[in-house]
């Protein structure tokens, strides 16, 4: 066990490689099919339907705008109307809805 200290020798410490296999569409293969869908969609407008049950104030939310990037724990979208931009916690994530056909590929 390295005791909570960087030991470059230590092989928890190694990180994944840089490339991933990417699919035809040169998206890389990511753990969460979600993150996957999300980067398809790059540019669509859709409404992000969160729950944060810790709050009384933000218990559920709609959050719509522009996907702009999509990661393994987190989604980037710009609302247009506001001219603000959100980063939005996948944990809090209960569902998407898109106005428009989605691309969608099984990996």
């Amino acid at each position: 066990m390295n005791n909570g200290y960087y030991n470059p020798n230590y092989e928890s410490n190694i990180m994944p490689p840089t490339g991933y296999p990417t699919t035809g569409d040169e998206l890389p293969l990511e753990q969460s099919y979600v993150e996957n869908i999300l980067r398809l969609n790059k540019g669509k407008v859709a409404s992000f339907y969160m729950s944060f049950p810790d709050s009384n104030e933000w218990r559920d939310r709609i959050f719509t705008g522009i996907v702009e990037q999509a990661a393994r724990d987190h989604v980037v979208i710009s609302d247009p109307k506001t001219g603000k931009w959100y980063i939005l916690l996948t944990i809090y994530l209960n569902f998407i809805v898109f106005d428009e056909k989605i691309n969608y590929k099984v990996i």
